[in-house]
């Protein structure tokens, strides 16, 4: 068996100290650190961080030869275990890498595993050594010889399997519950004294819940067996899911860890790690959801959703990892943005906001879109391809050139669901489960979605693909949420939104310019990202906003910045205010829809 012993070596100095055990190694036997971490599209050389790397075979040194940046060959002498150790330097506090100090430690196996290659479907081990006796362990991975605190040994079927385990060491809170017969365990580590554990699991186990009788029907149902899923399959869109077999997992694990700043997560098979601020969590005696908090509970959901959607309906692309160089797919705008459109809907359906609060997060996904001019430059099929040199590397030309392949790829599933509503055919959820029942939770191309799209709406759905996934129109939202008693309201621009211009704004360095969008007033007046505003029209400007008490739209006035430690003077002129305008877009109920709408819409927010 493959086994990592995996040693807490100098806190202070964040070095973890990883040693790997071959048994029977070949007589040239590679191995290689992972370039990238499944879920998070690009290529993070964790290479970089290894260092003292020593190979033996009991008292033999044996020669490592390094064949590229992440590759060693050792030339092994008869069947003897092959030792190779290594100091790992570790501080990153993403949820992608590892993390070590004196208050915790935080591990991805690739980041700290070598990969064996040639023995990845054999059992694999971590052992744990020198975890300080105060802290704790959390994994999903399966236990084989644990103490009481979790520090000890575990295994898992394989390399892929090993590396989907993430580890969190230290001193942490701990809560538990269960959710259709799975079990459930919550983990926070750096939690304020007045954080409110038993709100946060009450909220995380509805939906928990919903989203396992989402994709599995509700137990009782799924007892019936498939009689029941027949009945099911045929009932309409606003009916109980049908049956499907039981969850794919017994146990599910997270591991949240808070900050001053931050926000994300990576999913994994059994668990999903999250970061996030601290104040955003639920404080005792404060019964109102904040809006950070209900933030926190559309990255819970959107994590928990992948559980399904993308680590078992995936790409086909991902069928199998290649941990050597970017794996790439077009299908990130399902595969992330249609996690995307189901994880705030999710927090609808499980009660913990109402319809009206759900709008105000599309409105908000909707703007974010229409305020990005690269929407009409790449398409969301592109956008998922270039992940690996686009998404993750974002620099001020971003907006103009790139769109993201979650947030639009929310609206074309936004987009499509409405269709497939309006149309009275079936809806977005029957495409999912049509999809995960048709490959058996399995890898997935656009062919096979296009087909679930056609079995559930009984059309071809191939124009809507084409226009809405490759191309870079504008898609058809407003007269779809018309239908559905959705009013649609464009909000006063704000004079960045007028000038197609970002900035950041601060006492110690004024107003400067982040980013200046394609086609905008900014643009042509000359500005720059990096420019810091000193004055208008002779007056100085501290807040961006403040301008606007010296502008008039449509005269030019005298713009004053500072690039390069050079003042220049660019011709500004304001644009009138536009109607509709560039302005935020807000969606809100219709007082009195037709009645057909409001039908559509009640089965809709209601699903």
């Amino acid at each position: 068996m493959i086994t990592y012993r995996i040693e807490v070596a100098q806190a202070h100095a964040h070095l973890f100290r990883v040693t790997l055990t071959v048994p029977r190694p070949a007589t040239e036997q590679r191995l290689s650190l992972p370039v990238w971490i499944p879920g998070s599209y690009l290529v993070r050389e964790f290479a970089r961080h290894l260092s003292g790397l020593r190979a033996t075979q009991g008292t033999r040194e044996v020669a490592l030869t390094q064949l590229d940046k992440a590759t060693w060959l050792a030339r092994c002498d008869g069947r003897a275990a092959l030792t190779v150790s290594a100091l790992v330097y570790a501080f990153d506090t993403s949820v992608r890498a590892a993390f070590l100090d004196a208050q915790r430690g935080f591990f991805n196996g690739t980041s700290l595993c070598l990969r064996v290659e040639g023995r990845e479907h054999e059992p694999h081990r971590i052992e744990l050594r020198g975890v300080p006796p105060h802290w704790q362990v959390a994994t999903a991975m399966r236990a084989v010889k644990v103490d009481a605190a979790g520090r000890g040994v575990y295994e898992a079927a394989g390399y892929d399997e090993l590396v989907d385990h993430p580890f969190e060491l230290g001193r942490f809170w701990r809560g538990r519950f269960e959710a259709h017969g799975v079990a459930h365990e919550y983990v926070v580590t750096g939690a304020l004294p007045d954080f409110d554990g038993a709100r946060l699991l009450a909220d995380v186990q509805r939906i928990c819940a919903a989203q396992i009788a989402f994709w599995h029907g509700a137990p009782g149902l799924r007892a019936r067996g498939s009689a029941a899923s027949k009945t099911a399959s045929k009932a309409a869109s606003t009916a109980a899911p049908p049956a499907t077999p039981e969850p794919p997992f017994e146990r599910y694990l997270f591991l949240h860890q808070l900050a001053e700043d931050g926000h994300g997560g990576l999913e994994h098979r059994a668990s999903t790690a999250l970061v996030s601020p601290r104040r955003d969590m639920p404080q005792t005696g404060h019964a109102q959801s904040s809006d950070g908090y209900v933030n926190l509970l559309g990255l819970v959901s959107h994590e928990y959703f992948h559980r399904w959607n993308v680590k078992r309906l995936r790409p086909a692309e991902f069928a199998r990892y290649d941990y050597t160089r970017e794996n790439h797919t077009e299908l990130l705008w399902f595969f992330e943005g249609f996690t995307s459109y189901y994880d705030d809907a999710f927090l609808l359906r499980a009660g913990l906001i109402d319809a009206g609060h759900y709008l105000r997060l599309v409105g908000r996904t909707v703007s974010g879109v229409l305020a990005t001019p690269g929407r009409s430059v790449q398409s969301v099929a592109q956008s998922s391809f270039d992940a690996w040199v686009k998404y993750y590397r974002g620099d001020e030309n971003t907006p103009n050139a790139t769109i993201s392949y979650y947030t639009k790829g929310a609206l074309v599933a936004l987009a499509l669901d409405l269709t497939l509503r309006a149309e009275g055919r079936g809806t977005l959820d029957d495409v999912m489960r049509r999809l995960w029942a048709a490959s058996g939770g399995g890898p997935i191309d656009e062919a096979q979605i296009a087909a679930a799209l056609q079995h559930v709406g009984r059309r071809s759905y191939a124009a809507e693909l084409a226009a809405w996934v490759h191309g870079t129109g504008e898609l058809p939202l407003q007269p779809l949420l018309a239908r559905f008693g959705i009013d649609w309201r464009t909000e006063a621009a704000t004079l960045a939104q007028r000038l197609g211009v970002r900035v950041s704004e601060s006492a110690l360095t004024g107003v400067k310019v982040s980013h200046v969008l394609r086609g905008g007033a900014a643009e042509q007046a000359g500005l720059a990202p990096g420019d810091e505003l000193l004055a208008v029209a002779g007056w100085r400007v501290r807040r961006l906003e403040d301008a606007l008490r010296v502008l008039t739209a449509g005269s030019p006035a005298p713009l004053l910045v500072a690039r390069d430690q050079r003042v220049l003077t660019l011709p500004l002129l304001l644009p009138p205010v536009a109607a509709p305008g560039p302005g935020a877009v807000a969606l809100a109920l219709a007082p009195q829809p037709p009645k057909a709408a409001a039908v559509l819409r009640k089965a809709w927010l209601a699903a």
